[in-house]
């Protein structure tokens, strides 16, 4: 309490403009006291106008107050300074280079707490006070420290620039309203503030919208990277359970064949050495019987040998060495080959496999889409390259120019049989399959004279479309399985649901696909592109483009593009 008590006789004893102790004090009529010298050299300011007011209270005096000494005050303040108790303005306090000086401190001057844009000055905390205390500031307008309360002054006039001109969309003064902006819309700044104020407000609103709809989308991206990791994880540990199950079922095979190939060698053994023992028995037989020959021989009684030889010359049915044939090395051969042809098959399995695997993988694609192409150079930055797959074009169907193209024929192509050819209607796919963001164009030529839809049909499908029923199963468009777009009759269909297409016809045909964005779009192509049709689904495999025609001499072309 005391030194709030030492405060509050140190404030008393200072002078408002230049906040350090009276210096030879002076009181004005209006009870205020200053420095004699900083009073005098205010005054001196306003001698021009023969009016000098109070810097605090701003009450003004005519003509110019004689100033005389305050003894008793400048007594009271030479005691104060003895205790030792006078303080400066701390460093802090001070304005530099980059702050907004008080305007009314004289010498070393204190950082502007406000400016006043009635007043057109900017204030320290002791120098301002009167605008807080005196009822005619009570209206002035205070607002945070400016360098550029000059720009609020009229350079034409010198005046305060309150009006607003509409016109020209410029801030002016009274003057410029009724001289240089005399037949303009103007209105006064605070009115312009006001509907500008609205404007503002709704554009708040606007974008306070677009934060909380970003900040829903972070939290779904958020949400998605959990999805994508956890989905991740979970393929990974299913595609390694399924590799693991494969190669033990492989180790399985490989023990099995060695299983076999082992009993067979012990059997195979077995009866070789029960045919080698049984010859060498032979060998035995037949040499004893060489002995007994031999010493038949050597007999010389002719009526012992004529006695025993019928005897001794008998010999026993011998093996038949015919059925042995001897095979070096080439016993297992026919077991080998098998299993080389086994490990050529998978692996042809495996790398065609795969190819599907790993477009499965690209297909995962969670960032946001990129916006459709505007222009056909926008479009060719996604153009792929389309030929056609012989395997599963229909027979009167006549593929050309390195199968990019197709011609509906009177005669039989004679293909042979494969479980993916359309075999009752007049189509064909592609062997690419259409994943990601690509685009392709269809050049068409001749007249459509088939049945209600006529012409050429472009297409795409998933690989699973019918390939054997009736049209109404396995036609473009007629079910839920492809995408069709008959460019004759300008009509789409799927799943047999015909939609009319705006636009005329037109003989080349652009098909843009956003995979991921489940968007598909037809445009007619020439000088400009022209959209005929775009579908908004979701696509669960990918497609293949296709084409469905029967009009014999009609064709169709997948152009090259790059």
């Amino acid at each position: 309490m005391e030194q709030k008590g030492v405060q509050l006789d140190r404030e008393t004893f200072s002078c408002s403009i230049c906040l350090d102790l009276l210096k030879d004090p002076v009181a004005l009529p209006c009870g205020h006291n200053y420095c004699m010298e900083c009073i005098k050299v205010h005054w001196d300011g306003q001698d021009g106008t023969g009016v000098y007011s109070c810097p605090q209270c701003m009450k003004t005096f005519i003509p110019r107050p004689v100033l005389v000494k305050n003894t008793m005050l400048a007594a009271l303040v030479e005691e104060l300074k003895k205790t030792g108790l006078q303080a400066a303005p701390a460093d802090h306090c001070y304005a530099g280079p980059e702050d907004v000086a008080c305007d009314f401190c004289t010498g070393r001057k204190l950082k502007a707490v406000k400016s006043c844009l009635v007043c057109l000055a900017s204030y320290c905390e002791k120098h301002l006070q009167p605008h807080y205390d005196a009822a005619t500031f009570k209206k002035h307008k205070l607002v945070n420290p400016s360098k550029k309360l000059q720009e609020n002054i009229c350079s034409l006039h010198d005046e305060v620039m309150k009006m607003f001109c509409r016109t020209d969309r410029q801030i002016i003064c009274y003057l410029c309203s009724v001289e240089e902006h005399k037949d303009h819309d103007t209105v006064s700044a605070a009115a312009e503030r006001t509907e500008r104020q609205r404007e503002l407000e709704g554009s708040r609103g606007n974008v306070q919208q677009k934060i909380q709809d970003r900040q829903k989308d972070v939290k779904l991206l958020q949400q998605e990277v959990e999805d994508i990791n956890q989905s991740a994880e979970k393929t990974l540990e299913c595609s390694e359970k399924l590799f693991t199950q494969l190669m033990r079922h492989l180790q399985e095979r490989s023990r099995d064949a060695k299983q076999e190939v082992r009993s067979q060698q012990e059997t195979q053994v077995s009866r070789v050495k029960e045919l080698q023992e049984k010859l060498e028995q032979e060998i035995a037989e037949l040499k004893r019987k060489d002995a007994e020959l031999e010493q038949l021989s050597h007999t010389e009684d002719h009526n012992e040998f004529l006695h025993n030889y019928p005897s001794v010359s008998a010999l026993s049915e011998p093996t038949d060495s015919s059925s042995i044939h001897i095979r070096p090395l080439t016993y297992f051969q026919d077991v080998t080959a098998a299993v080389s042809e086994v490990r050529d098959k998978l692996q042809q399995v495996l790398d065609e496999e795969w190819k599907k695997i790993s477009v499965s993988v690209k297909e995962v694609d969670v960032l946001l889409s990129q916006p459709e192409p505007k222009t056909r150079a926008g479009f060719l930055r996604y153009s792929q390259e389309i030929t056609l797959d012989p395997n599963t074009a229909y027979r009167y169907l006549l593929l050309s120019d390195g199968n990019r193209k197709v011609t509906g024929m009177n005669q039989n192509q004679s293909y042979s049989d494969h479980p993916d050819r359309f075999s009752r209607c007049y189509q064909v796919l592609s062997r690419e399959s259409l994943t990601g963001h690509c685009y392709f164009e269809v050049e068409m030529r001749g007249r459509g004279r088939m049945r209600e839809r006529g012409g050429v049909d472009v297409a795409v499908a998933y690989k699973n479309i019918n390939r054997t029923g009736s049209w109404m199963e396995s036609g473009f468009g007629c079910n839920n399985n492809s995408w069709s777009l008959n460019c004759s009759k300008n009509r789409f269909w799927f799943n047999n649901i015909e939609t009319p297409v705006s636009g005329p016809p037109s003989s080349r045909v652009g098909v843009y696909l956003d995979h991921s964005a489940g968007t598909l779009s037809f445009y007619s192509v020439s000088e400009t592109m022209t959209l005929l049709h775009r579908v908004q689904t979701t696509f669960t495999q990918p497609l293949h483009a296709g084409l469905w025609f029967v009009s014999v001499g009609d064709s169709a072309e997948f152009c090259k593009l790059k």
